[in-house]
């Protein structure tokens, strides 16, 4: 009996299942990664009506787009920046006849004279001004519900997102000197953050 205690005691811990765990051997636990969303945090109706029926798409059409579209739908909206008009239309040059799809709102660009003609665009939310210009223009607004039952499967459509680094935030990531991250002073002047990493003549410059 004391053998068979003894061994017990010294035998190898077991190993970590996925229905239960070991302290000595965590194997699964450091594997599994559950990174990203699974669904959206916004308790918008319109937003989770849309997601039962990209969900539905994404599952029945043999297609890459409506998972893209679904997985932006989960994403906060600091992941979803608006799009000016200005660049929607850049980024739909050339391109008659397709329509641009943007998961976020669309916005008028004043500093844009002429706004392009026909321009077809599906969006969570436009601006006011950004949608009397296309409208005037002879373009065509979509919603999401509308762009499922004529494009299914996405085929001529273009999906288009805003710029994600572009808040002032992203300016300040990283380590100030060296980096080329800003670092966030009280003042501009020759007093603050002006000496070494910022100058040649003080030691070096990021």
């Amino acid at each position: 009996f004391f053998f068979f205690f003894f061994f017990l005691m010294i035998r190898r811990p077991p190993r970590s299942t996925l229905s239960s765990s070991s302290a000595a051997s965590d194997v699964y636990k450091r594997q599994v990664n559950n990174n990203g969303r699974t669904a959206p945090v916004s308790e918008n109706p319109y937003i989770r009506l849309l997601v039962k029926l990209y969900r539905f798409m994404a599952r029945r059409v043999e297609c890459q787009f409506n998972k893209v579209v679904l997985k932006r739908l989960f994403m906060s909206k600091m992941n979803r920046p608006p799009l000016s008009l200005s660049k929607l239309a850049k980024l739909m040059a050339g391109k008659d006849g397709q329509v641009a799809v943007m998961v976020g709102t669309v916005t008028d660009d004043v500093r844009m004279l002429d706004t392009p003609q026909g321009l077809k665009v599906c969006a969570l939310r436009f601006t006011e001004g950004a949608r009397n210009r296309i409208l005037k223009n002879g373009g065509e607004i979509l919603t999401f519900d509308q762009l499922a039952q004529q494009h299914p499967t996405g085929s001529n459509c273009l999906l288009v997102r805003g710029p994600r680094a572009a808040r002032e935030a992203n300016r300040h990531f990283g380590a100030p000197g060296t980096t080329h991250a800003a670092p966030y002073v009280r003042s501009k002047g020759r007093k603050f953050e002006k000496a070494r990493g910022r100058r040649k003549s003080r030691g070096y410059k990021c």
